[in-house]
């Protein structure tokens, strides 16, 4: 068992999200940056969907009620362990009464901490994220509060070594594949989609113009700001079914990017769709931030999905070889 400290609004308890009740108006919820929540889970010998806090706000500070072992990923949070800083992407065995605290990141926007055996708070709809708009999932359908005690499921196997493991982020490990920022632009990949044609002449400003995420961003999704784009016609449309990643298009010409906490359904006209395989990019940005949308196509998206399904296997390894060392 773990015991939340301090925090801030808007920390929760996550996993990879509940995907089978978008036909009931059910949202996805799950983590910002599902690459960091499976790599530390892996590394902990954790099933990759284990639930783990999802920090956002700054200082959470937790305390451990038992040994246990943790893995922090995502954001560089500057974590201290009883005082002493941690390296970013760092997993390490803690001992009854340490203290544990992420703080105002570096670099990126959220951290996650990962447990051994995972936060074990009730599965609902198939999920233990934390629904905040329907109020269920994760600690009570709510963000965290100081004196909350979450408790943590059976551990695996996986020995860390008593100095601690680091993990290579992918922003490192998968940099050919997913190239640095520019000048302060993250570049973001995105398939055209559904209306595309109407913004037949805004193909070039879309694609081109550098989008700032503005302050009207949250995990339901991020607004853009730059010059605004119109469809060629205004046409009536039917809702229909949104998924994280779909680029929609508000009369006011300011794209809207759907993601985790994403309505199940809307009827602006969409251009187009941010790659699965980027969305834990846009997890890791803020509002002020900037990107810009790159054109894409399936092919691509398959290329990126194998380069993160090697980088997720090599952890894999690196959690076996840990087994078969403290066996």
């Amino acid at each position: 068992m773990i015991e939340i400290e301090r925090t801030g609004a808007l920390n929760t308890v996550q996993d990879l999200g509940r995907t089978a009740f978008r036909h009931l108006g059910v949202s996805v919820s799950g983590v910002m940056d599902p690459l960091a929540l499976r790599a530390g889970n892996l590394l902990l010998g954790n099933d990759e969907n284990a639930a783990a806090i999802e920090a956002q706000v700054f200082p959470l500070r937790v305390r451990f009620l038992q040994d246990t072992a943790i893995a922090v990923t995502g954001a560089d949070c500057r974590a201290l362990l009883d005082g002493v800083e941690l390296p970013p992407w760092w997993g390490c065995r803690v001992k009854k009464g340490q203290w544990l605290e992420l703080r105002y990141p570096r670099s990126g926007t959220r951290g996650y901490l990962c447990i051994a055996g995972g936060i074990d708070v009730p599965r609902v709809l198939g999920s233990r994220s934390t629904a905040l708009r329907g109020g269920f999932g994760g600690f009570h359908g709510r963000t965290l509060a100081a004196g909350d005690r979450l408790p943590l499921g059976m551990a695996g196997n996986v020995t860390l070594p008593d100095e601690g493991v680091g993990i290579v982020p992918p922003s490192v490990a998968l940099q050919d594949v997913f190239p640095p920022a520019e000048h302060g632009v993250t570049p973001v990949r995105a398939i055209p989609s559904g209306e595309y044609a109407l913004f037949a002449a805004d193909h070039q400003r879309f694609w081109q113009q550098p989008w700032a995420i503005s302050l009207q961003s949250n995990r339901t999704g991020y607004r853009l700001s730059g010059a605004p784009i119109f469809p060629s016609q205004t046409i009536e449309m039917r809702s229909y079914g949104l998924i994280p990643g779909i680029v929609q298009v508000p009369p006011a010409g300011e794209p809207i990017i759907q993601l985790s906490d994403a309505n199940t359904a809307g009827g602006y006209p969409k251009i187009a769709c941010v790659i699965e395989e980027d969305l834990w990019r846009l997890g890791q940005l803020q509002a002020g931030q900037s990107i810009q949308l790159i054109k894409s196509d399936a092919k691509q998206a398959i290329a990126a999905r194998r380069a993160i399904d090697g980088w997720l296997q090599r952890l894999r390894d690196v959690a076996a070889s840990l087994n078969s060392v403290g066996a």
